[in-house]
């Protein structure tokens, strides 16, 4: 069997490498604006994998001296209800990011509640004028997912410009702003999705494949173009003979897309990560921009 030749793009390293340097931003920043930022999620229900976000989220802005207003509503929460604590925290000049966990009870309009998000306190950068600043190229708060993403390659160097990117999903979390900030860098891109016929000809064009569909294994060997960098925004939980408690996997196939990929990132480690260090630097933005409002 073959050894796994690819680099890994360690996600994990890096975010803790942000989170060092925000720690020391938001201690230089504190004493000019007299308080520490203040992220509030909310998080309606008991999805397990949400709350393990949820945690994982409010442990990290522990770490950095972020204050967390953190909201846990019950599964049969009203929309009229976090409607009036979303408009409550956009008018407290304690939090400087406001962010609605994802999903929400079937009975919920996430797409109305991300929208009474004033605009720069939306931490997770999904608001249509954060989505329009980033069509137009302007600066504002980013996607975080993508926005980790194009960290990742700029800290091992990885230049985009003049390649070919194929991201393979097109959602308005990762697919869609990621094509922007590929393009914003000057690279080709071409989006990929489920009803692309023969989906292995396209990605292996690609000298960057970034799949984020959420099918485990989707992205084979025989898929991917020899040296490419493989950025996998997968994440799935698979529970088998060997792990009847789950783990976690991506969208490619590790192993044996390691043997051929110049670059790889390992899920878990790689992609996480990143999205939770973005998510603070954004609120860390608003915070810094809060004063010159």
């Amino acid at each position: 069997m073959s050894v796994a030749t690819a680099k890994i793009l360690d996600g994990k390293a890096l975010a803790q490498k942000i989170q060092h340097n925000l720690k020391a931003q938001i201690q230089a920043l504190q004493e000019t604006i007299g308080r520490s930022p203040g992220l509030a999620v909310l998080m309606v229900g008991d999805n397990p994998a949400s709350a393990a976000y949820v945690r994982n989220k409010e442990k990290a802005c522990t770490q950095v001296g972020i204050t967390s207003f953190g909201r846990h509503f019950p599964d049969h929460a009203s929309q009229a209800e976090l409607s009036s604590v979303i408009q409550e925290l956009n008018q407290d000049n304690r939090v400087d990011g406001i962010l609605v966990q994802l999903p929400l009870p079937k009975h919920l309009d996430a797409v109305a509640l991300l929208h009474e998000i004033k605009p720069n306190k939306d931490a997770d950068g999904l608001h249509p004028t954060n989505l329009g600043k980033l069509v137009r190229g302007e600066s504002g708060l980013r996607s975080c997912t993508p926005a980790g993403v194009m960290e990742l390659l700029k800290e091992y160097n990885i230049s985009v410009q003049g390649k070919h990117a194929v991201v393979v999903g097109r959602s308005i979390l990762v697919g869609k702003p990621l094509a922007l900030m590929l393009l914003e860098e000057n690279a080709t891109v071409t989006v990929a999705h489920s009803r692309t016929v023969d989906l292995g000809s396209i990605t292996r064009q690609a000298d960057i494949l970034i799949p984020a569909v959420g099918k485990p294994n989707l992205i084979t060997k025989e898929m991917v173009k020899p040296s490419a960098v493989v950025i996998d925004v997968g994440i799935n939980r698979v529970v088998d003979q060997f792990t009847p408690k789950g783990r976690l996997v991506g969208d490619v196939a590790f192993d044996e897309v390691a043997q051929v990929a110049e670059y790889i990132t390992p899920v878990p480690g790689g992609v996480g990560p990143m999205t939770v260090a973005m998510l603070l630097q954004n609120t860390v933005w608003s915070y810094q921009n809060s004063e010159m409002a």
